[in-house]
């Protein structure tokens, strides 16, 4: 088997299935080994550039610039939140509602499935109010985010590329439309490292609602691509067990197999020695992460010790399966040292039927989102926690069915909180329809940039070489959005 030349993989080498297969079981077998014996055991078997646990840290050390944030949070609403009863107001569109949308501002345009069809104005659905002492205009749907008004900062002028879902969710969360890329999260776990030992350095939960079409989130959207696989996302069961097989093995003594596997670990470090493959240093670290995940695992999802006003706070049932929960469950994820925890809510997919299913999204996230921000302000987690917030595109202006919107990609908006970022303020703007970014348009790219900035990577710098390219998270563009910083 030929392995490519590039900085993960230094050797070509031919490897038999024999030894190939030696070495998968070798690093299955070292998992408890490295666990029970403890620290102080693997520091004098390892030698340092052999470490089996290369999450201890990244490739950028020291960091570019000093870290505004240690981790990030992302509140992924998947499917495409419509700005216009969000976040972004237009009392203009109000008074076009159910006239035809100029040609001016869509011809020639890409749209989603109203191509070719008769366009209307839709106007915004729901009121909007101004929360907070810096007056944010905010959807009256959303009353605890705007009770937070202070604390985050609106950007109502991003723009995307991709026009349906699955292509605009591989560019959000890769940089790029080219499946096979690595996410975000990988790319920032493998820039800073883990925290966390026994955990999984990035994360992803999934929830699901009410109140709009259930699309699918493709596994490869947390994917580590081309770097090594380490660094990809592990998603956590929203309900049932967390992790599939997370039990101990039954009828195992401790002993038998701590003797069982130290016969193996020494097996596994011939392997190593005799390839020189760095994959089995990989498989040995993520066993030996699984194996801690057996205890740790099952307390972090616990929440029956967590007082009755959190549950409250965030509107959380346990075991529900729900945002609220996944939103609690993320501030203790963040509490344990995970570095990047995604949460995708699925069901905005509003082609239809907006009026009757806006009230139910915000609903489900509203309260949760605000809790989130609150809970880690009283723990002091606040300002060193980077929170994201929105989806792959918006929604457009023009009406679908009479009472949706279709896919929107020329201006839509995301809230940023914590880690870095101003509050209360609002930046950017689209037209006086809702339909184009007109005023310090933002990126992808820029969102990526501007998130690897606050925790102290420069995201030109942050580069992988492969097949000839310096492959980077911002592909070949991306600025640094400075007026947001804090």
């Amino acid at each position: 088997m030929r392995r490519p030349s590039n900085q993960f993989n230094q050797f070509n080498l031919e490897v038999s299935r024999r030894s190939f297969l030696g070495g998968g079981f070798a690093g299955l077998g070292s998992i408890a080994l490295t666990s029970m014996l403890g620290k102080d055991a693997r520091a004098i078997n390892t030698p340092q550039s052999q470490s089996p646990n290369p999450q201890s840290k990244g490739v950028v050390n020291p960091l570019h610039y000093p870290a505004k944030a240690k981790r990030v949070i992302f509140l992924y609403q998947a499917g495409g939140p419509s700005h216009l009863e969000t976040f972004d107001y237009k009392p203009k569109l109000a008074e076009m509602n159910n006239n035809p949308m100029p040609e001016s501002f869509t011809k020639g345009q890409q749209i989603a499935q109203l191509q070719n069809q008769k366009l209307v104005c839709y106007g915004p659905q729901f009121k909007f109010k101004r929360f907070g002492k810096s007056g944010q205009e905010i959807c009256e749907l959303f009353p605890e985010i705007g009770g937070v008004a202070d604390d985050i900062c609106i950007i109502r002028s991003m723009w995307g590329e991709q026009i349906n879902h699955d292509p605009a969710h591989t560019i959000m969360n890769t940089g790029s439309i080219i499946t096979g890329r690595p996410s975000m999260g990988s790319w920032l776990l493998y820039g800073l490292g883990a925290e966390a030992e026994d955990l999984p350095g990035f994360v992803v939960l999934m929830s699901s609602g009410k109140g709009g079409q259930n699309q699918p989130v493709a596994a490869r959207q947390w994917s580590a691509g081309f770097l090594p696989g380490k660094f990809q996302g592990v998603k956590l069961n929203s309900i049932g067990d967390p992790v599939l097989y997370i039990g101990a093995p039954r009828g195992l003594g401790a002993k038998a197999q701590r003797d069982s596997i130290a016969s193996i670990n020494a097996l596994n470090r011939m392997q190593y020695d005799a390839v020189k493959d760095p994959e089995i240093l990989t498989r040995i670290a993520q066993y030996e992460l699984a194996f801690k995940m057996q205890s740790s695992v099952p307390a972090l999802v616990d929440m029956s010790g967590e007082p009755k006003s959190v549950l409250e706070m965030y509107g959380a049932e346990l075991g529900d399966g729900s945002f609220a929960s996944s939103c609690l469950l993320a501030r203790r994820l963040a509490e344990r040292g995970v570095r990047f925890i995604q949460l995708y809510h699925r069901d905005w997919d509003h082609h239809n039927g907006l009026p009757d299913n806006m009230p139910l999204k915000a609903r489900e996230v509203d309260r949760a989102t605000a809790a989130l921000i609150k809970d880690l302000k009283n723990r002091g987690m606040f300002d060193e926690t980077l929170i994201i917030w929105g989806g792959e595109f918006g929604r457009t202006p023009m009406s679908q069915s009479g009472n949706g919107r279709d896919h929107h990609i020329k201006g839509f908006s995301y809230l940023l909180a914590g880690g870095g970022i101003k509050g209360g303020v609002t930046y950017g703007a689209t037209d006086e329809l809702g339909y184009a970014a007109v005023e310090n348009p933002v990126s992808i790219h820029d969102l990526h940039a501007t998130m690897l900035r606050l925790l102290g990577i420069d995201h030109l710098r942050l580069t992988v070489k492969v097949q000839g390219l310096d492959m980077r998270l911002t592909n070949v563009s991306g600025e640094v959005v400075k007026d947001i910083l804090a």
